[in-house]
Formats: C-alpha cells, structure tokens, sequence
C-alpha cells in the first residue's frame, strides 16, 4: 500500500470484471497472451523490485499480483488500475508492499516472502488489450549474523584436547569461516597455523601453555561477513619445580649462611597458570605467604630449614624445594655472674654462666689485682672459682670475661663479695584459720646472701637453713604461749655469727573506756585495740546477747584497723540497746576478752497536752484543731492520732492511726484532712521530746461547724432597720411642711382635733378626765397637757408651714445588704 494514502476495501476482483470495459475494446484470444518466467535475488530486510513483463514496454492498465509460497494456495497481494491500487490484507509477512505503475515493490523484505509471485495484466497495444503473463522466483539470501565462539572449556588443563567452535545463528549458505589467535598480552592477531582443525570448529590436541590466548572466527556469505567477539581460553599448568635464591649470596656446603642482625631476602619461582601460591615454611611450620619471605635483623632462633611450597589452585597440584640456612649468633643477653656459699659457709664458689650461642662463649674470670691473668683456666659457656672465705676482704670484686667470633667488644658479668649491715629481723603470723603458726627470720642483702636457720634455746636446730630468708611452720597449740625461738646467721666473709630471738605470746585487749553513756536516738562508738602478741589477732564485737558483730547489719557499723576495732552503735533504742558489749581476741596461742557497758539514757518527759478546740469545718472532711500544754518541760514536736469513734458492739476498738506527726513544737493548730465525712472519728495528740512521748490529750470526736448564716441575716435587718427609719422620718417631715397640699395624711398622722371632738379614752384615768370635761369642769392649775383648755384650742397642734421654708425634696436612698 502506498504511503499517505489509505486504501478502500478489496475489491480486486471487481476489478477484474471491469477489465474489458476499462481497455476500451476487446480481449485478445488466450492464445495470443505474452508469458514470461524470470528469478530475482533479494536480501532479507533490504528491498526488492518485481516488474511486471518486459521493461521497455507500456505500464499494464490493469496489473494483478499473487504469491505462491513454499506450501499453501495462491493468495492475492495487489491489484492496480492506473492511480487506484489496492494491496491485499496479510501481505505485512512478506514485507512492506507497495505497487507502482505494475512494479511490485517489497520493502524491509522478510524471508517468507521466497516462492514465486505471479503477475497478470491487461497492456494497451494498438487500441486493444494484450493479456501478459509474468511469473517470477523471489529467493531471499539472509546476511550472516555476528558468530560467537563457544570453547568446550574457558580453562583446560595442558595436555588436554581442546575444541573450539564457531557457531553462527543465521545466514544463507555456502558459509566460510576462518580463525585469529592472540597472545594473553596482546600483541598482533594471526592465524593459528599449525593447529588441527578446520571450518567451524578449531582442535588444540593437546594443549599446551603456548596455547593460551584470545580466539576470534570470522565467518562469511554472499551476502556479508561478520567477526565474532574474542574468547580467551586459559591453559592451565604447573606449578614446576621451586628454584630458590637467597640474598646477600653466602653458600656453603649443604645450604647457606646469615650473620645475626642481617637482613635476609628469601626468593622464590615456580612457573604456574594460575600462578602459583606460595608458602614459606621454616623447620615444618608456616611463617610466611608469597613470593618473597624478608627477614629483617635474623636472629639466632630462624636458623634451620626452609622450604618454598609452590601450589596451583586450579590444579589442586604442590610443589617444593628446601635449603639450610645457618645464622651465627653469641649467646643471649649478656654472661651472668653469681657467688653461693660452700663449705659450711667458709668458702665462696663464683659461678660464671653464658649458655648457647654458635659456637659457645669463653669464658674466665678475673680477681681484683688478676687483670691480666686469669684465676682460673678458660673454659665454654660455664666457669666456677672458689675463693676463700676468711682470705677474701669485705667488697672484694671479680669480674667474668667471655669472647664470642661474633662480639669483636667481648662481654663481661662481675660480682662483690660483701656482708649487709645489722642483723637478721624477726616476725611471726599465724596462717588462716589458726591451724599453723609461721615464723619468719629475714636478712635481706649481702653477695653470698646470709644463711639464716631457726633453733630453740636448747641449741636444737628447727627446719633446714636458706639464703636471706627462712620460715618456721609450726602447729598452732596453746603450749607455743610464751616459749622463745631463735634464728642464726652466718656469712663466709663473717668471723662469728649473729641471731635474733622471738617469743610467742596471746593477745591483750585495752579500750578507751569501760562504760559509755548515750542519749536514746544517737550514736554510741565502743573502742578496742591489741597490745602485745606478736601474732596478731583476729578481733571482734559481741552485743549483750552473746551475738557476733557482723558487717552489713543495719544497726552497728565497724571499723578495722591492723591492731583495733571500733563498734558503732547507731540509733540507740532504750532500753533494747543497753548492756554489756564484748571486745574479743584470738590468736595461736591464746584468746583475750574485755567487756564494755553501753547506757542508755533517756529524754526527759515532755509537758501535758489538752485540746482547747476541735470543729469540723463546712465540708467535714477536714476539722481544726487547737491545743495547749501544761506545766514545763522540752518537746520537739506533737503528734495527732485519730480512729473512728463509733463502731459496732461487741468489736475491740480500732488502733489509734497517725494523722499528723511533723508538727514543730511552736505550733499550737493544725488543719487535718482527708476524712470521711460518713464516719465519726475521735482524736487525741501527744508532746514528744526526741523519743519520749508525753501522755496523751483527753479523746475528743470533732463538734459541728457553726450556723454561718447568722451575721448575715442580722446584718441585712440592721441594715433594713435603718433604712425604713430614714425613709419614715423623711415622709413626716414631708407632710409637716406640706401640711395644705396632703391635709388628710396630715392630720391622719398628726391627729388635730376639731371643735366638739374627743379624744379617745386609752385607761380609767383618761375617762375620767373626759367626764369631767364633759361637765365643764376647769382643768387642775399646772396641768400643762390637758387637751381641753383655751389655748389649746385658740392654736392649732402643729404650726402651719412657714412659706419661706425649701420646696420638698425627693430622696431615693439604696440599702445593700451583705450577708
């Protein structure tokens, strides 16, 4: 189908029928149809041009072409009428086909697209329609892909056969191959003439190391030629035989030879594919990894045999090689030099020693005017000299002079004959327990060392001798108490000896004091201490009940000292912790004891306490409390104590329960909370001075809060009180000045009385008065207030208002009332 144009549905037969009416004219006879066969080369993936009858003549009008494969019928590809062409569904296998004026043109052509196109086509010729037949046999050549090489092993072994092969995945044949070898490190490729083998496969047969390398094939077609990616195959051998070199080069016979302190490089080489391990092994054991073993400064301890073991890995194959190397070295440190005590302590042997080395170290030694001569033949690596005790001064020195081939300076070792100052010290331990008694004489210093031996004092010797230091292990028993025991020393250069005496005793105690007093709540310090004994001593406390001290205890602390023990006494209680307390003291031989005594005292009582006041407060969870004490004394605190009053019959009353207990002895209130307002408790308190308790208070249960509301309300009617007053005597003083404008509240307030009125009779008194005014009786002379009389009805009770007086005046007044 031609590009930028999409094509209408197959009609191609339709096509067909229409060809007489397209030419214009009629068909030729079958007879007189042209028919040409033809076969055409293309290469996969290129394109390919398939005409249709001869190219010189006319582009047929109308074209049809089909496709015969290998195996299956016929099947339609295109058809064209002039610009109209129509391509056949399923034509993308052959390739990309597109038809143009007959020519049918296959793109990108694929390989199914082999066998035999057929073209059919109606060719104007001189005003008719020629029918032309053209077959054409499409063979499609496909390019040779990239060939790699597959060897039968990447590693083989050498003196094995190897095969390697070049295989291709694709490509028309008759195919050529042909072979490249390189050297493992690099070098021009050729062909490997001589090996066995030809074509696609390559025989090595054996392989030997020359072998080795990268191989590429190169295989070629008709059509291309492409080179595979080289493949390096490996030729596996050794290791050979070690050779072994030594530096610097000093061969001798059977092996080689090093000064000490030289450095020495040991080398080794074993040919090998994969190459080779080395290991290093000195007398049997391994010492080093790899090619090359340095031994910087070689001592005298790496002499003897070395081997180089060569080992392919591959192979899993050994090989090796052994040399002697000798190191000639002086012996180790420096000649040590010594002086011992012979001949019962009269002569002194020196003692001259400087052992190993190649060879041994000579050795002589040499007396204080004897530089040049010797006091004694030569002799290897051990010398001894006796010299006379009594002929040899005190700090006399003698020398040991040694030669060794590999020392040009020589060495040499010396010693001074000499007695130490003083004498010889004496102690005595016993050993855990007390099952031994050691006895310990000791006199440190002086060449020989002082011989130092222990005897009794009947001259019986105990034990046997020893240089500076001697001990006497005897068995505890109470008979070692007082016996003495003496340790002798002697020393060549000495005329006569020395001793020193040691006697056994048991220990004695002494304390600061026999009794001590306390205050109950503080510390009592008992102290003890050891005199005398010699031993020492294993030191204790006692408490009154015979119980030993021990540490850790809450309530007594010790402190040890090598001679003392102290017992603290901490937070004494009265009277529990009083009595007599017990110092002993064990050792060896014997035990001591000293009793001590602990007093107790206690504070003084503090005053009574009574309760002067106990309320609830408004929720009653919480009451107040006051108190006061009496009569003299010192406290440090109070203590509140309460429980619940009112409990069931026939039940023992509660425990008294601690409500308050850190309350300093100023205060005389506390506010207690945390009651359950459904219960009733009583309470009770206490003075306290330190750890005495006072008697406690009379028991008292709390009493109701008071009714709170009282001043309020009294409050509020005071206030009310005072109000209506004010407002009363400022409505009298209204209607008195407006005595015209409200004469009904007046004279209803006031009462003046008309002519002819009377006045209500209030007691006997008053209706007598009235009926004798009612008889015209005058009134007593004096008698200011009779209403009846002339003046008072001439003047009225109450003046009338004075018209200069203020206007009135309204007054609102406002009472708060708080409650």
């Amino acid at each position: 189908m031609e590009r930028g144009w999409a094509p209408p549905r197959w009609r191609g037969p339709w096509i067909l029928c229409l060809l007489p009416a397209l030419a214009g004219g009629q068909l030729l006879a079958a007879s007189e149809a042209a028919y040409e066969e033809r076969t055409v080369t293309g290469v996969r993936g290129r394109v390919v041009e398939l005409s249709c009858g001869p190219a010189a003549s006319a582009p047929p009008a109308v074209v049809f072409w089909s496709f015969t494969g290998a195996s299956g019928p016929p099947r339609a590809v295109a058809v064209g009428s002039g610009q109209e062409v129509v391509v056949a569904p399923g034509t993308g296998t052959l390739g990309r086909v597109t038809l143009r004026n007959g020519t049918l043109e296959l793109r990108e052509l694929r390989a199914a697209a082999q066998g035999r196109f057929l073209c059919q086509g109606l060719f104007p010729e001189w005003g008719q329609l020629r029918v032309g037949y053209a077959a054409v046999l499409l063979r499609v050549l496909v390019p040779v892909s990239k060939p790699f090489v597959r060897p039968t092993a990447a590693a083989a072994a050498e003196g094995t056969a190897v095969a390697l092969t070049c295989a291709v995945r694709e490509g028309t044949e008759p195919l050529s191959f042909s072979w490249q070898h390189r050297e493992p490190r690099g070098g021009p490729s050729a062909s490997p003439a001589g090996l066995g083998g030809s074509g696609a496969e390559l025989h090595l047969t054996p392989a030997n190391r020359s072998h080795a390398g990268w191989y590429a094939c190169t295989v070629r077609n008709a059509v291309n030629n492409h080179t595979s990616e080289p493949v390096y195959l490996d030729i596996v051998y050794g290791p050979d035989e070690p050779a072994i070199s030594v530096e610097p080069f000093s061969p001798e016979q059977g092996g080689f030879s090093a000064g000490e302190r030289e450095d020495v490089v040991l080398s080794c080489l074993a040919p090998s594919n994969p190459p080779s391990r080395y290991i290093w092994l000195h007398n049997g054991s391994q010492v080093h990894t790899g090619q090359t073993y340095v031994i910087a400064a070689i001592a005298r301890a790496q002499a003897g045999t070395y081997t180089c073991l060569a080992e392919n890995t591959h192979l899993q194959t050994r090989t090796q090689a052994t040399i002697v190397l000798t190191v000639y070295y002086p012996p180790a440190g420096t000649p040590s030099c010594s002086a011992l005590a012979t001949s019962d302590q009269r002569d002194v042997a020196l003692r001259c020693r400087w052992l190993g080395g190649f060879p041994p170290a000579r050795l002589r030694w040499v007396g204080p005017q004897e530089e040049d001569e010797g006091v004694m033949g030569m002799s290897f690596s051990m010398a001894t000299s006796i010299q006379s005790g009594a002929a040899t001064r005190n700090s006399s020195s003698f020398s040991c002079l040694a030669s060794h081939p590999a020392l040009p300076q020589g060495a040499a070792c010396g010693t001074t004959l000499w007695v130490p100052a003083g004498g010889p010290s004496c102690a005595a331990a016993a050993t855990k327990g007390d099952e031994f008694v050691m006895l310990r004489c000791q006199w440190e210093g002086g060449t020989p060392p002082v011989t130092l031996h222990w005897r009794d004092p009947g001259g019986r010797a105990l034990g046997d001798p020893a240089p500076s230091t001697t001990v006497l292990v005897l068995s505890a028993d109470g008979s070692l108490g007082g016996r003495d025991f003496i340790c002798a020393a002697a020393h060549p250069l000495r005329a006569t000896g020395t001793e020193c005496r040691l006697r056994l005793e048991a220990p004695r105690l002494e304390a600061e004091r026999r009794e001590v007093a306390v205050l109950e709540g503080g510390e009592a310090r008992l102290a003890c201490r050891r005199r005398g004994g010699g031993l020492g001593a294993t030191m204790a406390w006692y408490d009154p009940e015979e119980r030993e001290v021990t540490p850790g205890l809450a309530k007594y602390h010790l402190e040890r000292g090598e001679e003392w023990v102290n017992l603290t006494v901490q937070d004494v209680e009265w009277p529990a912790d009083g009595g007599i307390y017990r110092c002993a003291a064990a050792n060896a031989v014997g035990t001591a004891s000293l009793p001590v005594r602990l007093r107790v005292d206690r504070y003084p009582a503090p005053p009574n306490v009574t309760i002067s006041k106990l309320r609830y407060l408004r929720a009653r969870t919480e009451v107040r409390l006051e108190w006061r004490t009496q009569g003299t004394g010192n406290l440090t605190g109070f203590v509140v104590q309460r429980r619940q009053a009112r409990r069931p019959r026939r039940r023992v009353p509660g425990p008294w329960e601690t409500a308050a207990g850190d309350i300093e002895p100023h205060s005389r209130n506390r506010r207690l909370g945390g009651l359950d307002p459904a219960v009733v408790y009583a309470f009770r308190i206490l003075a306290v001075n330190h750890r005495t308790a006072g008697h406690p208070s009379e028991v008292q249960t709390p009493a109701e809060p008071p009714f709170e509301a009282y001043p309020a309300v009294t409050g509020a009617a005071v206030a009310g009180m005072l109000v209506a007053t004010a407002t009363s005597f400022l409505a009298v003083r209204c209607i008195a000045r407006h005595r015209d404008t409200l004469p009904r509240l007046h004279d209803l307030l006031f009462h003046t009385a008309s002519p002819g009125a009377q006045e209500p009779v209030g007691a006997p008194e008053d209706a007598e008065t009235a009926a004798s005014r009612e008889d015209g009786a005058a009134p007593a002379p004096g008698d200011l207030s009779a209403p009846g009389t002339a003046a008072d009805l001439a003047e009225p009770l109450s003046a009338p208002p004075d018209p200069t007086d203020d206007p009135p005046v309204n007054v609102t007044i406002t009472e708060t009332a708080t409650p």
